[in-house]
């Protein structure tokens, strides 16, 4: 046999050794891919859809009120805003701390956030007002109070306004309170006598007679804050926005109710689905 005979063989034995490597790695690596297929698949079958399916889903999963009244015991999300009336405060305070300290770097004066949580729902209740129409015009006109006109006596000193929702702000012209709570409590019974009581019962229709240059903007950021507050939660609220039935809340019939209640559980169901599909991605 001559050497050119034994060079080819071997050659071609080492060509056939690189073949059946590639084709084993190819096996190996498809059937590692479609073992974890299957157990992604299975996990979230078992796990993902089940939870999702399961009848006790919809007392676990809506709106996380945190703690009640005083109460030690932990409330998971067992209600939407619609279902308890008290979760209205929580609901508001949990939108203002929301927007204090450092995460939003706003530093509100509304504090405690607890105290003018109850305080915009009784002014709700004795006006007959959607609870989240003030606090939602406050966050538009100055930031939770932050940013309020502070016009200049005659001798030329500062004065606090305590104007948070550019109530009776023409210009030069600044209406001004000796409190916050004066404040919301005149534009409640304002915004209920002059604009709701005669047909302005939704955010664009007030926009045209409490603030007439605008082009809109205004009322999609009030629909925003109140989507906000209905589903407790920023990510949701910018979502599902929408034109607010302002008498929605108000002696509400039991067919609204229950539609914001489905609503608000299709919301959460969907947020808690994304967030599990990214965890299993990931």
């Amino acid at each position: 046999m001559s050497m050119f005979t034994i060079f080819g063989i071997l050659l071609l034995f080492k060509i056939l050794m690189k073949s059946l490597f590639f084709v084993f790695a190819w096996f190996l690596l498809s059937a590692g891919v479609i073992v974890t297929t299957i157990a992604g698949y299975s996990f979230y079958k078992d796990n993902i859809v089940a939870y999702l399916e399961n009848d006790s889903y919809d007392e676990n999963v809506a709106i996380s009120i945190g703690q009640a009244n005083g109460n030690s015991e932990e409330i998971l999300g067992a209600t939407t805003i619609v279902e308890t009336e008290d979760a209205r405060a929580l609901i508001i305070t949990n939108f203002l701390k929301r927007y204090n300290g450092e995460t939003r770097n706003l530093h509100h004066p509304l504090v405690p956030e607890e105290y003018f949580g109850k305080f915009f729902v009784e002014l709700a209740d004795k006006y007959n007002l959607d609870f989240r129409l003030l606090p939602a015009i406050a966050m538009q006109e100055s930031n939770l109070c932050v940013k309020t006109p502070k016009p200049t006596d005659e001798n030329g000193n500062i004065i606090e306004s305590f104007n948070c929702l550019g109530f009776g702000v023409y210009g030069q012209t600044v209406t001004k309170f000796s409190s916050f709570e004066a404040n919301f409590e005149q534009a409640a019974k304002t915004l209920k006598k002059n604009y709701i009581d005669i047909g302005l019962d939704t955010p664009y229709k007030i926009m045209k007679k409490y603030t007439p240059p605008s082009n809109g903007s205004w009322a999609d950021s009030i629909n925003q804050w109140m989507a906000e507050m209905r589903y407790d939660d920023r990510k949701s609220g910018i979502k599902n926005k929408e034109e607010a039935d302002l008498l929605e809340f108000v002696d509400a019939s039991d067919s609204a109710l229950e539609s914001a209640k489905d609503s608000a559980l299709e919301s959460a169901k969907d947020s808690a689905l994304e967030s599990a599909t990214y965890s299993i991605s990931n």
